[in-house]
Order: C-alpha cells, then sequence, then structure tokens
C-alpha cells in the first residue's frame, strides 16, 4: 500500500512538471480566427495524441455510412512521455486522475486534406479544484490523418468498425 501511495505521489509530481513545463514552453499556435481562444484564456498546457478515430458502418436511409464513434489515443508530452488518455465523450483524462471533457464550439477545415478538422471546445473539468479545474477550452490543431475510410460502406458492412490512425496536438486554456 505504502508502495503504491509513492507510486502515485511520483507520478503526480512527473505530471505537474510536465505541465509546468509545458505550460512555460507552450506559444499560442496560429489558428484560424474562429479557433482562437477568448482574450481572458491564456494557453497553460499543450499535449500531443497519437491514436485512432473510430467509425461504425451503419445503416443509412436506402444505404449505408461511416459513422463517426470516439477518438483513442494516447496523449504525450514534449519529450515523448506517456502522461493520459483522450476518449469518447470527447475526454481528456491524465496520470494524476484530473479530467477534462469538451463540446465541440468551433471547427475549421485542416490544411492536409486527408486530416480530420481542427476544433475549439468548451471544456468543462470533472472537479474544479483539480489541477484541471479551471481548463476553459481547448484547440485541437495540427491534425493528420483520421478521416472517416475513402472505401464505402455498403449494407453488407453495417456494424463493421474501422480505426483509422490519426495525431493531433491539444492546446489547454485556462481562464485567467
Amino acid at each position: 500500500m505504502k508502495i503504491r501511495h509513492l507510486f502515485r505521489t511520483a507520478l503526480a509530481a512527473a505530471l505537474l512538471s510536465t505541465f509546468a513545463a509545458t505550460g512555460a514552453q507552450a506559444t499560442v499556435p496560429a489558428v484560424p480566427s474562429s479557433l482562437a481562444p477568448a482574450v481572458h484564456e491564456t494557453l497553460r498546457l499543450s499535449v500531443s495524441a497519437r491514436g485512432v478515430q473510430i467509425y461504425e458502418c451503419r445503416k443509412a436511409g436506402d444505404g449505408a455510412a461511416w459513422t463517426f464513434v470516439a477518438p483513442d489515443a494516447d496523449l504525450v508530452d514534449a519529450d515523448g512521455r506517456h502522461v493520459g488518455t483522450h476518449g469518447a465523450g470527447p475526454h481528456w483524462s491524465f496520470a494524476d486522475g484530473s479530467r477534462v471533457t469538451g463540446r465541440v464550439k468551433a471547427r475549421a477545415d485542416a490544411p492536409q486534406p486527408d486530416a480530420i478538422p481542427w476544433l475549439l471546445l468548451d471544456a468543462h473539468a470533472r472537479w474544479p479544484h483539480d489541477r484541471l479545474g479551471t481548463v476553459s477550452s481547448i484547440q485541437r490543431v495540427n491534425t493528420r490523418g483520421g478521416q472517416a475510410p475513402a472505401a464505402g460502406c455498403d449494407p453488407a458492412l453495417v456494424g463493421s468498425a474501422a480505426r483509422v490512425p490519426y495525431s493531433a496536438d491539444y492546446h489547454f486554456y485556462f481562464r485567467r
């Protein structure tokens, strides 16, 4: 039990130093004006996601279409260290137990035609007093891949899933 507590304490300290270091080095990315954070927000955390976008072939009218289900990705810091996960909701969970969810506020096409859109999301922390308690918005930028499969989804494929590789950078903005 004591070892588990020491491990969690060390992990939380490492994550906090990662947050502090990332926040100190973070620079506001160039984005379309529709994805700009509010003037009262400041960038304090940036991580990269590496994983998949999950799609399911579902019945649509007389045919079928690929429908987005959820992301499934690992979050890494600037040094490539695993710091958390990104999944359905969408949500971002970090190793210290902090968690935030988002709701799309604005979107813009990615510069690369095969990449999922860039987003600005309103954020809501699970606990107002944890490290992410004052996160107010999240940007998804620098996306690569992740689009629904190019191969059509026909009625014979209904119920099948596709896991499409993607990567992106997520920038967390906090209220001042």
